[in-house]
């Protein structure tokens, strides 16, 4: 319990201050001492490590509540799974993300890696569909590709920050147009 209230409260300094958040601005948000913090992590790597788990844990339940809506047809839930991301990260940093790269590389290796993994629901709803007619047959591999490349590009560029895009909205654009095409 108490390290659940801690990673979202870190995950709220991230938001908020990006790596620059320290031990002891996250000890003063939870109203505790920073002695405490340290007894649950060792260090601020150890917190991001655990931050990572805890954010993508999160997603995975949200791609779980979108594989089961029954209200969504097939062609709705691949969209929506695509972007899925829970309410209280839509606001999270991504340059802050990316930052993690040069400051904490282990750190970054493994956001990286978890982006990568647990893909088969989604393979799973995209051969469906294929087999279902109602996508035309596509290597989901290169779509795996195309989609990581794109967020990977969003913690790298500018441009959601230069267009005054929000993370949230370019993720539906690009679910958009990977889904339904260019053509009208």
């Amino acid at each position: 319990m108490m390290k659940e209230k801690i990673l979202a409260a870190a995950v709220d300094a991230f938001n908020e201050k990006g790596l620059k958040f320290t031990m002891d601005d996250l000890a003063k948000r939870l109203s505790m001492s920073k002695k405490t913090l340290y007894t649950v992590f060792e260090d601020k790597q150890e917190l991001f490590f655990a931050m990572v788990d805890y954010c993508f844990g999160a997603i995975k339940d949200a791609e779980r509540k979108v594989l089961e809506d029954e209200n969504l047809d097939i062609i709705e839930k691949i969209q929506k799974l695509i972007v899925v991301l829970p309410e209280q990260y839509k606001e999270i940093n991504l340059r802050q993300v990316y930052l993690l790269r040069e400051k904490y590389p282990k750190v970054y290796k493994k956001v990286e890696k978890r982006l990568e993994n647990d893909w088969e629901p989604t393979f799973a709803l995209l051969n469906r569909a294929i087999a279902e007619q109602r996508i035309r047959p596509i290597n989901v591999y290169i779509f795996k590709t195309m989609v990581e490349g794109t967020i990977e590009q969003f913690f790298q560029k500018s441009v959601l920050v230069d267009q005054d895009i929000s993370y949230e909205q370019a993720m539906d654009e690009m679910a958009s147009i990977l889904v339904k095409g260019i053509c009208v």
